[in-house]
């Protein structure tokens, strides 16, 4: 991609940002405003996000301003929460409305989180060019619905087009974080970090910003023979759940916290990788090229965490466990792999090549370019 300044003839370009939710949609929304930044420092960008969600927190501390809508998703466990969801629609439409209006963007893009619906179908009704970026490798019924009429929108997996115009898909991969792509410390460096061994084999265990209950009972469950079997432990547990496991777990080659705050040195530090499946999860651990088993979350929209880690396993990529067989199944086969020097090198190899780095850069290039005619 190319590097050089954009500046646009009709003057600054005016750029929304919409959705959130997870660090899976917050994250690559930054990446891909900042590289928005770098092609054109006179762009304008707002995000617009959902109120109480964790975007209204990251964002600005990127440096970014952003708006927040009364929008929730549907439940899926309940029901019964889902009775005000109409009345929120409509209510988020008109602050959509309002926002749009008042900001007065050249392009919409959306990162995915259901705050980026109403942002989106509010652009295409005004003639607004609204652009899609489909993490996952089955695309959601929103996006679907708002793929008919985005002027392009980005993937990360093949055989798309079953979900969207052929036309229109750009294969650009997903942003990740900056630092994951430039990741320059070493190994013993990072170990040393987190206050482990550097001659010992390190597992990494994350279920992302939110945790994944799951995985970290089955983990509870089993790391007295993780421990047994020589193997050290960074394990991100999500949000406000580490003192419950701190609490059980006093092994001095554990290290357990709620939130890693820079995973490249989590990444650097570590052999295996347990995580969920969620689409930026993935990239990232392509581009770290680590051995990685997946246990996706199986309760995700159109279970796409599944469709993510299925589509590395075919390729001999990487391992999986379903969610149903964590608890027996998990801590055998961390073992198992972390024996297999063998078995490690060659999911090394194969998920090496899958990982794009420049994802956010053809977004950024593709919108820019766009206004610009």
């Amino acid at each position: 991609m190319s590097n050089t300044i954009n500046i646009l003839s009709q003057g600054a370009p005016r750029i929304i940002i919409a959705g959130g939710g997870t660090g899976g949609h917050i994250f690559p929304a930054i990446a891909i405003a900042n590289a928005l930044k770098e092609q054109n420092a006179a762009v304008e960008i707002l995000f617009v996000g959902a109120k109480g969600k964790m975007e209204m927190e990251k964002v600005p501390e990127a440096g970014y301003n952003i708006k927040g809508i009364d929008i929730a998703g549907y439940n899926r466990s309940s029901l019964l929460k889902n009775v005000s969801l109409p009345v929120k629609l409509i209510k988020s439409f008109f602050q959509v409305k309002n926002i749009i209006k008042s900001f007065s963007p050249d392009a919409v893009i959306g990162v995915g989180g259901y705050s980026s619906f109403p942002v989106l179908k509010y652009a295409q009704v005004q003639g607004i060019p609204t652009f899609i970026h489909e993490s996952n490798s089955f695309a959601g019924k929103s996006n679907i619905m708002l793929g008919k009429k985005a002027t392009k929108v980005f993937v990360a997996s093949d055989g798309m087009d079953k979900f969207f115009p052929a036309s229109n898909i750009i294969k650009s991969g997903n942003p990740i974080r900056k630092n994951i792509v430039q990741q320059k410390i070493d190994r013993n460096e990072a170990l040393k970090s987190f206050g482990l061994s550097t001659d010992k084999t390190t597992l990494l265990v994350t279920g992302g910003s939110l945790g994944a209950r799951s995985i970290n009972n089955a983990i509870a469950a089993c790391i007295n023979e993780i421990v047994s079997a020589d193997i050290q432990v960074i394990w991100q547990t999500g949000k406000g759940n580490a003192a419950q496991y701190q609490s059980i777990v006093k092994d001095s080659k554990v290290w357990i916290s709620d939130f890693i705050t820079d995973m490249s040195v989590a990444y650097a530090a570590s052999n295996i990788v347990v995580s969920r499946a969620g689409a930026m999860a993935v990239a990232e651990i392509c581009v770290v090229k680590k051995p990685v088993i997946f246990v996706p979350y199986p309760f995700a929209a159109e279970d796409h965490q599944t469709a993510n880690a299925v589509e590395l396993v075919n390729k001999h990529a990487a391992k999986m466990i379903v969610d149903k067989d964590v608890q027996t199944e998990l801590g055998k086969a961390i073992i198992s792999l972390a024996n297999n020097k063998e078995e490690q090198e060659q999911l090394t190899k194969n998920i090496a090549v899958l990982g794009k780095i420049d994802a956010d850069a053809i977004i950024a290039e593709t919108v820019l370019n766009y206004i610009k005619k």
